[in-house]
């Protein structure tokens, strides 16, 4: 979601500027203070002190992405998805937590400011912020965004190494969020650019990190497409009503995207090894999804899609995603087309679905969201959705207590789909630091497996993942 100011003052020049202008100085911006609040030193700490026992079987690194600028000119136009990523991670080896570090990703502007050299690699369009997920592919750590700047490779102490296309020869946007074909190992993505208004690419990274299929749809007024959803069969698309703003920008807006009511929302379905013109799209409702948890065919060829939707975002407020509450939904697309099915599985406050991702594209059983409240980010719990039977269990981390998304990672390669961990970073208020805490994924409601203490804070941030030993 980052790299995007660039792009706007590229393209908009001194009207940009002077708009930025227009708006006065003022220092409140939730998203800069509390559990947003940056951090401003690099740290690498050993000897971390845990309760309980971590599982022998965790052997690789939790990492977690997010925004941290290190400096904002205006806090009253600075909005969170725009922020210099830093990436925080935790290692896990043979039952010990060996390290916490974080470190800045090292993009252009970062290194200009932190008088580092410049690393090398392809930039694209000189937008090169990255801050909104970090994953594990082709034997590489990678720093993503969307919407603008090349990926970026990391080592195994997560320092930056160069900007790359996954080694490929490409130089252009990527995706916040690829799908990885559990029976493949490739990369599945929706992949828009901030700057190309009429077109959005489907692109498919090989499990060696080629390109293995790359296909144009076209689209209009230029959406901001967050995430996708893979089945075995078709990629899914959301084109949904926030586009690219100019008159945000002349207002003074410095993210560039809004409501849109002139944008009729629509999914598609699009086959995997499928040109544009196999696409079939369906109506709905006008409506936002920044997360889809998962996505499976039925056997009539109809589609399943479960996502976090809102009914409205970015429809006037300037620092964050503001004024609309979520609604865990699962959609039946029918084969062929017709009216999209919608049905309300929660209407909890919650966000950043995820699966046990060894069922990615397949029938799955549970899901798992984290309690957050826009309006008022405080103490929330962790929910296990069972969308066989409808419960919904917890795990409530304490009064003063934030969790960030949480990650699955099975036991064991072959067992059951709830048997495994949940990890996750969780703030305190009160302490005012942050820890690793895991979870035994079938017993929600018990007290975490294990605990490991920060003395530090790891501020509320984006997406990340389980990168596991090779």
């Amino acid at each position: 979601m980052s790299g995007v100011q660039a792009a706007i003052e590229k393209a908009a020049g001194w009207v940009s500027r002077r708009a930025k202008n227009r708006v006065p100085h003022d220092d409140a911006n939730r998203f800069l203070e509390g559990p947003f609040a940056p951090v401003a030193a690099e740290a690498t700490l050993t000897d971390l002190q845990v309760t309980g026992r971590i599982p022998s079987e965790l052997n690789g690194l939790y990492a977690r992405i997010g925004p941290n600028p290190i400096k904002v000119e205006n806090p009253a136009t600075h909005h969170w998805f725009l922020g210099d990523g830093m990436v925080h991670g935790v290692k896990l080896s043979e039952g010990k937590a060996l390290w916490y570090r974080n470190r800045f990703v090292g993009a252009d502007g970062v290194n200009r400011q932190l008088g580092r050299p410049l690393v090398p690699g392809p930039r694209h369009r000189e937008i090169d912020t990255v801050n909104t997920n970090v994953i594990g592919h082709a034997g590489k750590i990678w720093a993503l965004v969307e919407g603008g700047a090349v990926p970026m490779e990391l080592d195994a102490q997560l320092e930056t190494r160069c900007h790359s296309y996954f080694g490929a020869p490409l130089q252009r946007s990527f995706a916040a969020h690829p799908h990885r074909d559990p029976q493949t190992g490739a990369l599945h993505a929706i992949c828009y650019d901030v700057m190309v208004h009429d077109v959005v690419f489907y692109l498919v990274i090989g499990a060696n990190g080629a390109v293995e299929h790359d296909v144009a749809i076209p689209v209009r007024h230029g959406p901001m497409i967050h995430d996708s959803a893979l089945t075995a069969s078709k990629i899914v698309v959301l084109d949904l009503p926030i586009t690219f703003s100019m008159g945000a920008v002349l207002r003074g807006h410095s993210f560039p995207y809004q409501w849109n009511e002139k944008h009729p929302a629509r999914v598609g379905l699009l086959p995997r090894s499928g040109t544009a013109a196999d696409i079939v799209w369906y109506e709905v409702d006008p409506c936002f999804a920044f997360h889809a948890a998962n996505a499976h065919d039925l056997a009539d060829g109809s589609v399943v899609l479960d996502l976090m939707t809102y009914p409205k975002l970015f429809d006037g407020g300037r620092q964050g995603p503001e004024g609309s509450r979520s609604s865990f939904e699962r959609w039946v697309l029918p084969a062929g087309g017709g009216a999209v099915k919608r049905t309300v599985l929660s209407d909890f406050l919650q966000e950043f679905p995820r699966c046990d991702e060894r069922y990615t594209g397949q029938a799955y059983r549970y899901a798992y969201t984290v309690g957050i409240d826009p309006a008022a980010p405080g103490p929330e719990p962790l929910y296990r959705h069972d969308l066989h039977t409808g419960a919904i269990a917890r795990h409530d981390f304490g009064k003063t207590h934030l969790p960030g998304e949480t990650v699955f990672v099975p036991r064991t390669q072959h067992g059951a789909e709830d048997d495994g961990y949940l990890l996750t970073y969780v703030y305190d208020l009160a302490e005012n630091l942050s820890t690793l805490t895991i979870l035994d994924a079938a017993h929600l409601q018990a007290e975490p497996v294990a605990t490991v203490h920060l003395p530090v804070r790891v501020p509320m941030g984006f997406h990340g993942n389980w990168i596991a030993e090779n």
